[in-house]
C-alpha cells in the first residue's frame, strides 16, 4: 500500500508540473510523508524534480540572460539550501511535517486570496539575494521552494515565458545545491538514491501529458483544484504533526 500510494503521488504531482509549470515538490512530497518519514520523502523526490525542470529549463532560447538576470537569486539559494538541509538532518520529523504544512497552507491562502504583490524593478538588486536566501533555508527544511519564487517572480511582472523559464532555472539550480547537501549530510543513501531514479523514470509520462493538457483545459480552473487539494494535504500534515 505504501509502494502504491508513494507511485500513485509521484504520477499526479508530475501531471500537476507539467499542466502549469510548478507545483511538482508542493503536491508529491505532502503525498509521500503521509506513508513515509519526509527526509526519506524529500531525498527522493529530489532527481524527479530536475529532471522536470531541465526539460522546462531549455525548452526555449533565452537562458544565459535569465542566468545572468537571477544570478544572486541562484547562488544565495545555493547557500540557504546547504544551511536549511542542515537543519533538515536535526529537525524531527513532526517538526518538519508542521513546517511543510503550514507552508503549503501559507501558499494555497495567498493565492485563494489573489493577493498582488508588485516589486519596483530598481529593489530587485537588492531582494534578490535576501529572497534567494530565504528560498533556500525552506527549501533544504520543506523540499518546497515553488511557493515563494513563483510570488517572487510574479512580484517582478517578468512575462509569461520568461516566468516559466526563470522558475525552472532556479528549481534546477536549488534542487542541484539540494543533493549536494543531502549527500555531504549523510541524507542520501544507495537506496534512497536507486528510488529517486526509479522516481525520475515514472514520472516522464504523466509529466508528458500534463503538457499536452496544459493548453486543453481552462487554467484558472486547475489551478483552483489543485489549490484545494494543497489546502488537504497542508491540513492534513499540520493535525498529524500536532498529534
Amino acid at each position: 500500500m505504501t509502494a502504491i500510494l508513494g507511485i500513485a503521488g509521484i504520477l499526479l504531482a508530475s501531471f500537476i508540473k507539467g499542466a502549469i509549470g510548478f507545483g511538482f515538490p508542493a503536491v508529491s512530497t505532502p503525498l509521500l510523508a503521509l506513508v513515509m518519514d519526509v527526509k526519506q520523502a524529500v531525498a527522493i523526490l529530489i532527481l524527479p524534480n530536475m529532471v522536470m525542470d531541465g526539460v522546462q529549463a531549455f525548452r526555449r532560447r533565452g537562458l544565459v540572460t535569465t542566468l545572468r538576470r537571477h544570478a544572486t537569486l541562484y547562488a544565495c539559494g545555493i547557500g540557504g539550501t546547504f544551511v536549511g538541509t542542515k537543519l533538515l538532518a536535526f529537525v524531527s520529523p513532526q517538526l518538519a511535517l508542521g513546517i511543510l504544512g503550514g507552508f503549503v497552507l501559507t501558499f494555497v491562502g495567498v493565492n485563494a486570496r489573489t493577493v498582488v504583490l508588485s516589486v519596483p524593478p530598481e529593489w530587485e538588486w537588492f531582494l534578490s539575494p535576501s529572497v534567494g536566501f530565504a528560498v533556500g533555508v525552506v527549501g533544504g527544511i520543506t523540499n518546497v521552494q515553488g511557493p515563494p519564487l513563483v510570488l517572487y517572480f510574479y512580484a517582478l511582472g517578468v512575462p509569461k515565458l520568461e516566468f516559466v523559464r526563470s522558475i525552472s532555472i532556479s528549481f534546477f539550480i536549488y534542487k542541484a545545491a539540494q543533493l549536494a547537501a543531502l549527500i555531504q549530510f549523510g541524507l542520501m543513501t544507495r537506496s534512497l538514491f536507486g528510488l529517486s531514479v526509479l522516481a525520475s523514470a515514472l514520472s516522464l509520462g504523466t509529466f508528458w501529458l500534463g503538457l499536452k493538457v496544459q493548453d486543453r483545459i481552462p487554467q484558472a480552473l486547475f489551478n483552483r483544484a489543485t489549490l484545494y487539494f494543497l489546502g488537504l494535504l497542508g491540513g492534513v500534515l499540520v493535525v498529524r504533526a500536532l498529534t
